[in-house]
């Protein structure tokens, strides 16, 4: 190893026993293929938009300086230091390891729903495989007669080719109108509602499961098995594509979308600053938010990646670089999105307010819809939803390897250490058959229940407790020490600051402020009844009840005569806590009570090495015998 000191035993810094990353590179893709995802293309171009497009950039960088980065740099450092998943870092103060469980319980509903999302993508690249995309127009037998394209043959208007759409079925040059903007219904949104989910009226009305739905949700689950199937040592090797290729998408994309009349129309309306929108607390709300929700913060994932790094490794660089990466990854995809939709709104000939939407709206009907505007249409639906796919994968890894890695790191026995497989097999059967009552005709009824409900509140309140748990119960002056000895300096007294007082305040601030601008979920016009909305209640709150009930357990499980007492000790950290190989035990870890932590092999080579000094010792010591026989002690090596 490059620096090694002669004469003393190589490091090799690896854990044998859990496994570590092949290179550095592999942990940066995979963070970043975790923290992008599909909410840094459906979500983030239409906040800033509506947020005062240019305007909302201010308060969204200001928010990533002072919150994502050292959030993010705090979860790295905490995961690296103790080589632990979400549960096992919790060594260092045991009374709050229901924060671990929280974090397992939302990766949990996480992943059961965000895979769904996945094999939608996955249902909408196969249907692209032809040479003329089913949502083009409506001449199919699930349009009903308010469908209005926006593709027709020349010379036909809309309401002939509702009389006559039998015989609509050659693509000639095209000729765009608008009949009814209030009351249209394009041939996508059609597709999307009455082919894809022919959904159902109520949230309790599941009727039948969709098949082919059904059918690309086990090829989705079977796919993140498979890149997973030896851990970080598989998936390491799968994201050398699955992190790149979307931006290569995003590019091809790109280029063609600003080629396209009108693009600069919809490019003007996602970065035209609106400055006056600045002074409203909505607006640093939202960007606060959507900082800290796309980074992934206290999803448990980046704790988890991070605990496969070598115990030296710079996290505080990388986690600049992966932060970065996302926040660029918002932008750049919202000139994507924006080009095409100016497009499509020029040739609508209506505002770009009219055809802007987020979430599996834009995904799966404005964007689709735009693009059968395009030559070759199919090549570009192709490209779409194959990025979508992989941005999604590159975040479901994370979320399995983070429910994984805490069950066989909890557990710890050799049987389940080698075989993880079986683990991650089995959370994957789970997460499938869980996941199959949103495969049905309700299913995205409680597919965007569980987005605006599992993981919303309960994530800020979660990580605030984490900040202030190793802050203050923990201790700062330790912890700082503790980074120190990882990377050899101390943190930055820009992170030292914010850890301790400014990201604290502003995870408040976006508890608070989730809390003010909360409004009952609607999806378009259906109002979801009072019994979801408490069932969405329960599965937020499931997660953050973990944190008090283990505590209180904890504190009834630890010695001491009076609670306060009881209190203290379970606060204390575990004597396992600390580095895991032997060789970086230093300093206050320098203590017995660690052997389930320790590796044999760096232990034997010290011996190795002290039997060696003393042999060394011996033979410096060698007598030598005078003339009159008297015996001299020499104390240097020449005789």
């Amino acid at each position: 190893m490059n620096g090694a000191v002669p004469g003393e035993p190589v490091k090799t810094d690896k854990n044998s026993r859990r496994g570590n990353w092949g290179n550095q590179i592999e942990f940066i893709l995979t963070s970043v293929g975790y923290a992008v995802g599909l909410g840094n293309v459906w979500r983030f171009p239409y906040l800033c938009y509506r947020n005062g497009g240019g305007a909302f950039m201010f308060p969204y960088f200001i928010m990533l300086v002072f919150c994502g980065i050292p959030l993010f740099f705090l979860e790295l450092s905490f995961g690296q230091f103790a080589s632990q998943g979400c549960l096992g870092v919790w060594r260092i103060s045991p009374m709050f390891k229901g924060v671990g469980y929280g974090m397992m319980v939302v990766s949990t509903y996480i992943g059961i729903y965000y895979n769904v999302v996945i094999c939608i993508a996955f249902y909408y690249f196969f249907s692209s495989m032809t040479n003329l995309l089913p949502w083009t127009y409506c001449n199919n037998p699930w349009n009903t007669p308010t469908c209005n394209g926006v593709v027709t043959p020349r010379g036909i208007n809309n309401t002939l080719a509702n009389v006559t759409r039998s015989l609509v079925t050659g693509a000639a040059e095209v000729a765009v109108e608008v009949v009814n903007k209030t009351k249209r219904t394009s041939p996508s949104e059609e597709y999307w509602k009455h082919y894809v989910l022919q959904i159902s009226d109520d949230i309790g009305n599941f009727g039948e499961v969709r098949l082919p739905i059904l059918g690309c949700l086990a090829v989705s689950w079977v796919v993140v098995f498979l890149c997973l199937i030896r851990g970080v040592k598989s998936s390491g090797k799968v994201v050398y594509f699955t992190a790149t290729f979307p931006y290569v998408v995003l590019t091809i994309l790109f280029i063609r979308g600003i080629t396209l009349e009108g693009a600069v129309t919809g490019i003007k309306y996602y970065l035209t600053p609106q400055w006056h929108k600045i002074l409203d607390a909505k607006v640093w709300g939202d960007a606060a938010s959507q900082i800290f929700y796309s980074l992934g913060c206290a999803w448990g994932g980046l704790i988890t990646m991070a605990s496969y790094n070598k115990f030296h490794n710079n996290c505080y660089r990388d986690s600049i670089i992966i932060s970065i990466t996302n926040c660029a990854t918002s932008v750049y995809a919202g000139f994507v999105i924006f080009s095409i939709l100016g497009f499509m709104a020029h040739h609508l000939n209506v505002d770009v307010s009219e055809v802007a939407d987020h979430g599996p709206g834009l995904a799966f009907v404005a964007y689709p819809e735009a693009l059968t505007l395009l030559p070759i249409s199919p090549l570009w639906s192709l490209l779409f939803f194959f990025m979508l796919i992989l941005l999604g994968l590159g975040t479901q890894f994370c979320l399995l390897e983070t429910l994984v890695t805490a069950i066989v790191d909890e557990i710890g026995t050799d049987w389940i250490v080698r075989n993880k497989t079986v683990v991650t097999g089995g959370v994957a059967i789970v997460g499938f058959l869980l996941g199959v009552p949103l495969t049905t005709q309700a299913g995205i009824y409680w597919l965007l229940l569980m987005d605006n409900y599992a993981a919303s509140f309960s994530l800020v309140i979660i990580s605030c407790i984490m900040c202030i748990c190793i802050m203050y119960v923990y201790g700062h002056k330790k912890y700082f020490k503790d980074v120190e000895m990882m990377l050899g300096f101390p943190p930055p007294i820009f992170f030292r600051v914010c850890w301790r007082f400014v990201s604290p305040i502003i995870i408040s601030f976006i508890l608070i402020f989730t809390v003010i601008q909360y409004k009952p979920i609607t999806y378009n016009d259906y109002v979801y009844p009072g019994w979801s909305l408490a069932i969405g209640f329960l599965m937020a709150m499931s997660s953050v009840i973990c944190i008090p009930i283990y505590a209180l357990y904890k504190i009834a499980k630890s010695e001491g005569t009076t609670f306060l007492e009881r209190l203290k000790n379970s606060c204390k950290p575990d004597m396992k806590w600390g580095p895991a190989l032997s060789e970086h035990r230093i300093g206050l870890y320098a203590t017995p009570g660690s052997e389930g932590e320790v590796e044999v092999r760096p232990l034997k080579e010290e011996l190795r090495e002290k039997e060696k000094e003393d042999e060394k010792r011996d033979e410096i010591s060698l007598t030598i015998q005078g003339s009159n026989g008297s015996t001299e002690h020499n104390t240097t090596p020449s005789a």
